[in-house]
């Protein structure tokens, strides 16, 4: 049982009921030694990931952003059958990290990166005819209006969409703060709850994920 001395906020005490996932705790000591930025997809989401991807019985996800490969390993846990996941990477040395990490899970043989600029790899895909069922968010935050946009082109019907870190660690909610990252976000946030093609909710735990689903 745990006790009020023992937590601070709910995140805190949720992640508490949980043990520690050791492949996923692996993943974030790579990340830190490599001195790569520590943004991982906060635990409670990346099972929230996983759960999502399950419950919509998804075969094709697409990832944009890898990192290190965390939040491709709890996208990966959720697949069905035969699925596969794509992700989008901007640097060649974190998307081979994620690979890494991702075949240590057992994920290697389902797993495909494209690494530059993610609108380039965004345009190729629609160029291929490409289509999904799930897509993850999860890097430049200048460009998510613009990934919003490609992933409801790139969409099943039916297909989820997952924006992470909304709230930029409570720059979005600060009237001072106007920079091009949180000016982008907020017109993420605003695209999210208001496109007609969408049915979304925002959740405010952690640093914020949006949830739309294509109608």
């Amino acid at each position: 049982m745990l006790n009020q001395e023992q937590y601070f906020n709910q995140e805190q005490y949720s992640e508490r009921l949980y043990e520690e996932d050791e492949l996923l705790l692996s993943v974030k000591e790579a990340i830190r030694n490599g001195g790569m930025p520590e943004v991982s997809i906060a635990p409670g989401y990346g099972r929230l990931l996983g759960m999502l991807v399950s419950l919509s019985r998804s075969s094709s996800v697409l990832e944009i952003g890898a990192l290190g490969g965390y939040s491709g390993i709890c996208l990966a846990r959720g697949l069905a059958p035969g699925g596969t996941l794509t992700s989008l990477e901007l640097k060649p040395e974190y998307a081979e990290m994620a690979r890494r990490h991702l075949e240590q899970a057992g994920f290697g043989g389902i797993v495909e990166y494209r690494t530059g600029p993610a609108l380039d790899s965004l345009s190729k895909l629609q160029e291929e005819g490409r289509t999904f069922d799930f897509f993850f968010i999860d890097a430049d935050k200048e460009n998510y209006p613009n990934y919003l946009e490609y992933a409801i082109r790139l969409a099943n019907p039916g297909a989820i969409i997952a924006g992470d870190n909304i709230f930029l660690r409570g720059r979005t909610l600060n009237a001072d703060k106007n920079g091009p990252a949180v000016q982008a976000m907020r017109r993420f946030n605003e695209m999210i709850a208001s496109d007609s093609r969408l049915t979304s909710t925002l959740l405010p735990a952690y640093d914020g994920l949006a949830l739309a689903m294509v109608k």
